[in-house]
């Protein structure tokens, strides 16, 4: 028999979705309560713990993300169903790009072990629905998270967007260790967007501390406070606009309505 007739177990990259159990999808949930090891940070697991019965459980922190991916492998090339959870969706600076940057290293033959991305509802995606209809045109996702990626790079990522003209959807916005990305950030655009652009700010969506607001570019720096590593900034772009408590970016530039 050949190696790649041998089943070695299977990989099931999960999005949690943003934290409430009726986000998760369906799949998600099937998948977790019947794999052998459910694998993630320990703050992932401790939200499913009612779909959890006698599946081994990996735990550990956060910034051990390719010790994770690592050990995923591991235990799928031994023969194990593995799941392994991120919160939002798991190919949206989730545990997808850790996986499969250790299967290109491990020289994975892209058969076994099976490996399948269960799409989740993703952070950018459930603040948006809390603020109103602010990604109705071109958007992107931006992390402020220099761990990963230089600085230096991430700000010509917001200058373009900026200059582009999209709604900006940011990740990772504020930490105790990166206290002034955000207002650098909103530095950027304010070379190219009006003072008066809503904002729309939400933390822990879906979640039971659920809170929202929407401010302006220019008066940003007067909730930063508010704003944290379970926070999701939605920037809207040259058409948005704010109609009572919600955020609205219209569907073309062709219809710009001001309340």
């Amino acid at each position: 028999m050949t190696n790649s007739a041998i089943n070695t177990g299977r990989i099931s990259l999960i999005g949690l979705g943003p934290g409430d159990r009726n986000m998760a999808t369906p799949s998600a949930v099937d998948i977790i309560r019947n794999c052998d090891v459910v694998v993630g940070y320990k703050g992932y697991i401790d939200q499913i713990t009612d779909l959890i019965s006698d599946q081994i459980l990996v735990s550990m922190e956060l910034g051990e993300e390719l010790d994770r991916a690592n050990r995923t492998f591991e235990l799928a090339n031994s023969g194990h169903s593995v799941a392994l959870v991120s919160s939002g969706d798991a190919g949206i600076y989730g545990m997808a790009g850790p996986l499969f940057t250790i299967l290109t290293e491990q020289g994975w033959d892209g058969v076994n072990p099976d490996v399948q991305v269960i799409p989740g509802v993703s952070a950018l995606q459930s603040a948006a629905s809390l603020l109103g209809s602010p990604l109705m045109q071109d958007f992107c996702a931006i992390s402020l998270s220099d761990l990963l990626t230089p600085w230096e790079i991430i700000t010509k990522r917001i200058k373009a967007a900026s200059v582009g003209d999209f709604v900006i959807a940011i990740y990772n916005p504020r930490s105790k260790a990166r206290q002034n990305h955000l207002l650098e950030a909103r530095e950027i655009l304010l070379s190219d967007r009006d003072p008066a652009t809503p904002v729309g700010l939400v933390k822990d969506a879906f979640r039971p501390n659920q809170s929202s607001l929407i401010t302006t570019l220019g008066e940003l720096d007067d909730s930063i406070d508010f704003v944290d590593m379970f926070t999701t900034v939605i920037i809207g772009n040259s058409t948005t606009y704010r109609h009572k408590n919600r955020m609205v970016t219209p569907r073309g530039y062709e219809r710009k309505l001001h309340s």
